[in-house]
């Protein structure tokens, strides 16, 4: 999840009309509600009206120049998608099977071979990790402010030098040289480097292991699955 965030807080996706696609995460739905706006959410009570702006919500418009924009705030003026959403990978009640779920093998090939080349870092995990995050949406947001594919922190991503989060080769790049100094501080072991990756590296300390937060099991148990899955690949 987040790097550097508190355990409870969910990860909001900001996403494209391209996750109608194959390839889109697994439970995601897309609906048009009775006012005309469309939203796409993974959200459990979807069924429920549009929600009003707040924390865990997305919209996507078009700005005075035909640019597509993202803002938490409901535009004024302009026709807009809601697009809402928790964190991919750490729902305790997901029912993606993450077995079977479909891998994303081709998307920033050159850009994570090169970062887990620099790193030292097995490219599988990196992608396992990239797909627990944000399930490869390089424009992914977070109510609290993580951005892009590894879901980078506004300060963390300062902190390792990267200028630009939307920008998936220093996305990647800062994640990865993130993750691979969780892998060092905790002697290489993917389970603890995963779950500082979620939960902090004060918390794996602390206690002395995975931490006991439902999200945090449950996204290290899944990334250990994708990362099987991408190195069998």
């Amino acid at each position: 999840m987040t790097i550097g965030r508190s355990h409870w807080t969910s990860t909001l996706l900001a996403t494209a009309l391209t996750l109608a696609s194959p390839a889109m995460a697994d439970g995601i739905k897309r609906i048009v509600h009775p006012d005309g706006t469309v939203e796409f959410t993974n959200v459990k009570d979807a069924g429920q009206p549009r929600a009003s702006t707040g924390n865990d919500t997305v919209y996507r418009y078009r700005d005075e120049n035909g640019v597509v924009a993202y803002s938490s705030s409901e535009p004024a003026g302009a026709e807009f998608d809601v697009i809402r959403f928790h964190c991919y990978a750490c729902d305790p009640d997901s029912r993606v099977d993450w077995r079977t779920t479909p891998l994303f093998t081709q998307p920033f090939r050159t850009e994570i071979q090169n970062a887990a080349a620099e790193f030292g870092v097995d490219p599988a995990l990196v992608r396992a990790v990239i797909h627990a995050e944000s399930a490869f949406n390089e424009k992914a947001l977070s109510p609290v402010g993580a951005q892009g594919l590894m879901q980078l922190m506004p300060a963390t991503a300062a902190e390792l030098g990267v200028t630009d989060s939307l920008a998936a080769a220093e996305n990647i790049r800062g994640g990865v040289n993130y993750l691979a100094q969780m892998l060092d501080r905790f002697g290489g072991d993917i389970r603890l480097a995963t779950a500082a990756y979620n939960a902090g590296p004060g918390a794996v300390s602390r206690y002395r292991g995975v931490p006991p937060y439902a999200e945090t099991k449950a996204y290290v148990h899944r990334v250990g699955i994708l990362h099987e899955r991408y190195a069998a690949r």
